[in-house]
């Protein structure tokens, strides 16, 4: 055991432990840390202070820190408070949206954040109880506000929770506040955290601002006349015990579906999330109640969304009636597909809109924009880039959507982070449309990849605990950096892309200059079949993430399977060529 470090974190362990500023609760937590024989909780609780990221604040809860507690939300929120009164200096009518999610101790951590932000002078909109990550992004810009806070974790496991922040356009913070928020709370001290809150500056919204929020989503329609003759449609949705129940079901009735059936367990609001091993829709365990209701009621649909309802997942029939999990890049394509052809057919595109993928997600996206002269940009991972451009294009293009591969959509412009209530609707729309059409969703996925191409994704997770996981990350990405994969699965590179460095090179060694707004730690290379390979560090976990798109030549649905595997295989190929 490393006994400097030890001794630092005893003593500031021993801090906690002792002064007046911690409640009894924390200090029993702290003083049972310092008298254990195994110190390995005491050091991981204070070896570090849980750092305040470009996106908030994200975290194991306990005492400590290194970890998620009132304290700790407390320091972060005087920080952001300061920055906000130095950005708009003079002004008195300042305000932030202040939401939470299921998750343990959300509602004491929110409390905690508006009675901050009241004590600064600074009003409070605060929802009476938990809601979507989406609609805290809508209250802002709604309600004229400078900022935001909500209270989540997204879809991390129980023991986490986390704190995101927002600025005026409903979008999480991007340059310059993200690094002047994160000095003001770095300098914060416990003793100058102004704890006692102002009621007369907290106001409590809800039922009024869900009203607002739901008539906003409906502006993610597409087709009413469809929905209407398939106001049957047999859909089957889950919250995993999450925020989504609260809007959701309420959303799909707006829109004109009747037919709806929830997951009865998982509409218990539960911050142990106790009927999943964890509450990310991305994993198939978590599907698997909403599935055996959907087989029981024949549903033609079975959806979810997280903890906090930015993301969704959805599972549909397939050609021999089965249940068939659409992965993120797929649905991001079929919002594409869907949104651009039918607004296309009901004369609802002017020439001037735009989609917006990031860089990892799908190559057939651009495919499906370039075919039918649709402007596609490129952004970074995180929809505070897609939000980035749309703020960059307010008043001159039209947004029309924009997604990534880990299942977030966000096909309006009203919010400005991924939006499940709206995905939701409208792909129970699209599965109307394909159904009034004679099809699945699973038929039109099919259809999609006839006439524009398959591609398999894959996408591959090195984790890397500790310092010296973080210094081999660091290598990995050095070595790909200084000698870039010649080939890969037989292909030829053809282009590689470095945006650190913001340049790509050629074949032939030529250079030129990708224009991006700022740089960022990631790695492309494209071969000359079409296999795309993203290399990216993890901005909030210990790990390397691959991104493989591989292509492969679709005969048909009869042959979906054999294809995805024929594909897989070559995708095994590429990563063995990159030393995985």
């Amino acid at each position: 055991m490393d006994q400097e470090l030890l001794k630092k974190c005893t003593e500031v362990a021993q801090v906690w432990a002792t002064s007046p500023v911690f409640d009894a609760e924390t200090k029993a937590e702290v003083k049972a840390m310092l008298e254990a024989e195994d110190k390995s909780q005491l050091i991981d609780s204070f070896y570090q202070t849980l750092e305040f990221g470009t996106g908030g604040l994200r975290g194991i809860m306990g005492a400590g820190t290194n970890r998620m507690n009132r304290y700790i939300v407390g320091a972060a929120t005087q920080g952001f408070a300061n920055y906000i009164l130095k950005a708009f200096p003079g002004r008195k009518d300042l305000s932030v949206v202040v939401g939470h999610d299921c998750r343990n101790h959300g509602r004491e951590f929110a409390e905690t954040v508006a009675n901050i932000f009241s004590a600064n002078g600074i009003k409070v909109y605060l929802f009476e109880s938990l809601r979507p990550t989406p609609e805290v992004s809508f209250a802002i810009r709604h309600l004229g506000a400078q900022a935001g806070v909500n209270v989540t974790a997204s879809h991390n496991p129980k023991e986490y929770n986390g704190y995101k922040a927002y600025w005026d356009d409903g979008a999480q913070v991007l340059a310059p506040h993200d690094t002047g928020i994160i000095d003001e709370v770095n300098a914060v001290k416990m003793e100058d955290v102004k704890w006692e809150g102002n009621p007369e500056l907290i106001e409590i919204i809800g039922g009024d601002m869900d009203w607002d929020y739901l008539a906003a989503v409906k502006e993610a329609m597409v087709d009413q006349d469809v929905i209407l003759r398939q106001k049957d449609l047999n859909i089957v949705y889950t919250p995993l015990h999450g925020t989504g129940r609260v809007i959701i079901p309420e959303a799909l009735r707006s829109w004109g579906f009747q037919n709806i059936h929830v997951v009865p367990e998982q509409m218990v609001i539960d911050g142990n999330f106790p009927t999943v091993v964890s509450p990310n829709p991305e994993n198939s365990e978590a599907m698997t109640l909403g599935m055996k209701l959907g087989t029981r009621l024949n549903a033609d649909l079975v959806i979810a969304s997280d903890p906090d309802a930015d993301r969704l997942a959805i599972v549909c029939r397939n050609s021999d009636g089965e249940w068939e999990i659409l992965n993120g890049n797929q649905t991001c394509m079929m919002f594409a597909w869907y949104i651009i052809a039918n607004k296309k057919k009901l004369g609802q595109l002017k020439g001037n809109e735009f989609l917006v993928k990031t860089i990892v997600t799908t190559e057939l996206i651009r495919r499906i924009a370039d075919k039918n002269e649709v402007e596609l940009m490129d952004c970074y991972t995180g929809f505070k880039w897609i939000a980035a451009l749309i703020r960059e294009n307010e008043g001159v293009k039209k947004y029309i959507g924009g997604g990534e591969e880990s299942f977030g959509f966000l096909p309006f412009d009203k919010v400005r982070d991924k939006d499940s209530p709206a995905s939701i609707c409208l792909i129970c729309e699209i599965a109307a449309w394909a159904k009034d059409n004679g099809m699945t969703l699973y038929d039109l996925l099919m259809d999609i990849y006839r006439e524009y191409g398959f591609t398999y994704n894959k996408a591959i997770n090195v984790v890397k605990p500790g310092k010296t996981g973080a210094d081999e990350i660091k290598a990995m990405m050095e070595n790909f950096r200084q000698n870039p994969p010649k080939q890969l699965a037989g292909s030829p590179v053809v282009l590689a892309k470095d945006f650190k460095l913001l340049e790509q090179t050629d074949a032939a060694g030529n250079k030129t200059k990708l224009v991006m707004p700022d740089t960022s730690n990631v790695l492309q290379y494209f071969t000359e079949n079409g296999t795309k390979v993203s290399v990216r560090p993890s901005g909030t976990e210990p790990k390397i993430k691959f991104y493989l798109e591989v292509p492969a030549e679709f005969t048909g649905a009869a042959n979906y399977k054999a294809t995805c595997a024929a594909a897989d295989k070559k995708a095994e190929e590429v990563l063995k060529d990159l030393g995985l």
